[in-house]
């Protein structure tokens, strides 16, 4: 069904590239309109710019800001909202990541991950729940983790986080529901990335090595691409979704089924 979003004004976080770039084009596409947030100034309006010029309906506002500090994000959703006349769904998709065995984890490491992608989830909605409690059939969607799910060694602190997530997504679902706000997570498995090939490449793996055997097993065995987590997302931020709240979907290839 094409025009899920038609006439939505939607709030994507991490909108600088992977994941966060992919939802932004798939609800461009079905009839959003879109603020696109990141840390990064640059890449989000970069991003932004290759997207209208790919989508010629498109209509977009970059907006730079960290997710961990209250006021930037306020501000941002201000913007949004007074450019766009309101906010019908927030996906937060903005994340750290640190890569500290738990044993060995430095203090100011824990600070830095919790404040991104615990405090940061919570500062946007926040922030964001005054514009969508106004309008009809609102949706929040987490951007979690497999990882927060099923275990693995090497990324704990992260997977933590991504864990916390899911009950912050379960709390507020509950508190919100007497105001028409849905809040759902997403958990997406191995997903092929910008930020995956740099990392790789930085580490002297080849994109062909990465591709070829870089993704954690699971029952479809390969990676997924940015857009097959976008379509789950969207999916929640849609009415097609209108009877589903405090709900965790699997974008994980089948690995948590292992």
């Amino acid at each position: 069904m094409a025009g899920r979003l038609h006439g939505k004004i939607a709030m994507i976080t991490g909108g600088g590239g992977g994941i966060g770039a992919a939802t932004a084009r798939l609800f461009c596409r079905e009839g959003a309109k879109v603020a696109l947030v990141d840390i990064d100034k640059n890449k989000v309006e970069a991003e932004a710019a290759e997207l209208s010029r790919e989508i010629s309906s498109a209509q977009l506002l970059p907006l730079s800001a960290d997710v961990s500090k209250r006021e930037q994000i306020g501000d941002a959703v201000s913007r949004a909202v007074a450019a766009f006349g309101g906010l019908d769904v927030l996906v937060n998709n903005a994340a750290a990541r640190e890569y500290f065995p738990l044993a060995a984890a430095p203090e100011e490491s824990w600070q830095r991950i919790i404040a991104t992608n615990i405090v940061g989830v919570a500062n946007c909605c926040q922030a964001a729940l005054p514009a969508l409690r106004r309008a009809s059939g609102a949706s929040i969607v987490n951007l979690s983790s497999v990882f927060g799910v099923v275990r693995r060694k090497g990324m704990g602190q992260y997977d933590a986080t991504k864990a916390a997530v899911l009950g912050l997504t379960r709390a507020l679902a509950a508190e919100e529901a007497e105001h028409g706000v849905r809040v759902n997570a997403v958990c997406p498995g191995s997903t092929l990335t910008p930020f995956t090939l740099s990392r790789a490449k930085a580490r002297g793996m080849t994109e062909e090595k990465l591709r070829e055997k870089g993704f954690a097993p699971s029952l479809l065995n390969r990676w997924a691409k940015p857009e097959e987590i976008a379509y789950p997302v969207l999916w929640l931020a849609s009415d097609e979704a209108s009877f589903i709240t405090g709900a965790v979907l699997m974008a994980d290839g089948g690995l948590s089924a292992i």
